[in-house]
């Protein structure tokens, strides 16, 4: 049976750059936030995020974005609200997913809000990507161009570091990508597939 690996880490510690690395081993990735973005487009789901949130999130029948986050990073019963049409949905696609990769011994489930979730209940293993506070931060500014206070609204709704490694079985360290990489391989031979 193929084995799920959760791969989470806060918001700037480049969770995608290591899902990419484990993709370029031979490993299927399943990105949740991308996935999420595909789902959210679809009648159903747009009919269920009007009936919470109206229209007022909407540009010509197209989710916007930065106005839902707006609302939902300074609101946490609306992000609960969004979180509960959003998650179940992308957990039946992440499902059928595995199902299309069953002949892998092994796939990864990249999310930032895997703990948040619960998604990681249905992992094997689970790895959180660690970077400090700052560098995130930066990382975010530089590659959104968001504000600070944006970036730390989005932090204050994710799990701390701390919190997620309290239930993580390993950890990587991604301030320099050569030195993440070797620790990836590391994992990966502890758990026999690579």
């Amino acid at each position: 049976m193929t084995k799920i690996i959760g791969l989470t880490g806060g918001i700037g510690s480049g969770k995608t750059t290591i899902a990419n690395y484990f993709k370029e081993l031979g490993i299927p990735v399943y990105i949740a936030d991308v996935e999420a973005r595909k789902i959210s487009e679809s009648p159903e789901i747009i009919h269920a995020i009007k009936g919470v949130f109206g229209n007022e999130v909407f540009n010509n029948e197209k989710l916007d974005r930065v106005k839902a986050a707006e609302i939902v990073f300074n609101n946490e019963a609306k992000l609960k609200q969004l979180n509960e049409i959003i998650h179940p949905a992308v957990k039946k696609h992440f499902e059928n997913w595995v199902l299309q990769h069953s002949n892998f011994p092994f796939v990864v489930k990249e999310a930032a809000i895997l703990f948040e979730s619960g998604a990681y209940k249905d992992c094997d293993i689970v790895i959180s990507i660690i970077v400090p506070l700052e560098t995130r931060i930066q990382r975010v500014i530089q590659r959104d161009g968001a504000t600070r206070d944006d970036v730390l609204k989005r932090i204050k709704n994710q799990w701390t570091d701390e919190e997620r490694l309290s239930k993580s079985q390993y950890a990587i360290e991604n301030i320099n990508i050569e030195d993440a990489k070797k620790e990836v391989k590391k994992i990966l031979k502890k758990i026999r597939i690579y």
